[in-house]
């Protein structure tokens, strides 16, 4: 049987992280996608055997416009760790998109994906 999930798509947040100087100062659009398979589904109507989503998307803008990264790789971790930090979360996959990125040819969107299970179940 395939596990519950919880998917929050397109968190948006203005931050500054990248490589170069001028996103250090100047903020960009971060767009982030998590999908969170739970270890056990849900065992009541009750939001304390689940995970309170918009609780959780508080805490996911909260490290994504928390200092300043190179690497949109390293955000992604940093919210993997934060969904991971939940009890019920067995996996997640996190995608970091980066749609303002400078780039030398038109691209739509520039995006990384991980995928991260709890230490205990690798």
């Amino acid at each position: 049987m395939l596990p519950d999930r919880i998917t929050l798509t397109g968190i948006q947040v203005s931050a500054r992280h990248g490589v170069y100087a001028a996103e250090k100062v100047t903020p960009q659009l971060f767009l982030i996608d998590v999908t969170c398979s739970l270890a056990a589904p849900a065992s009541a109507d009750d939001l304390a055997t689940t995970v309170d989503y918009a609780e959780l998307s508080e805490q996911i803008a909260d490290v994504a416009t928390t200092g300043s990264v190179d690497l949109i790789e390293t955000l992604a971790e940093r919210v993997a760790a934060v969904c991971l930090a939940w009890a019920l979360v067995a996996e997640v996959e996190v995608t970091v998109h980066k749609p303002q990125a400078s780039m030398p040819v038109a691209v739509a969107d520039i995006a990384v994906t991980i995928t991260r299970r709890r230490a205990s179940d690798r």
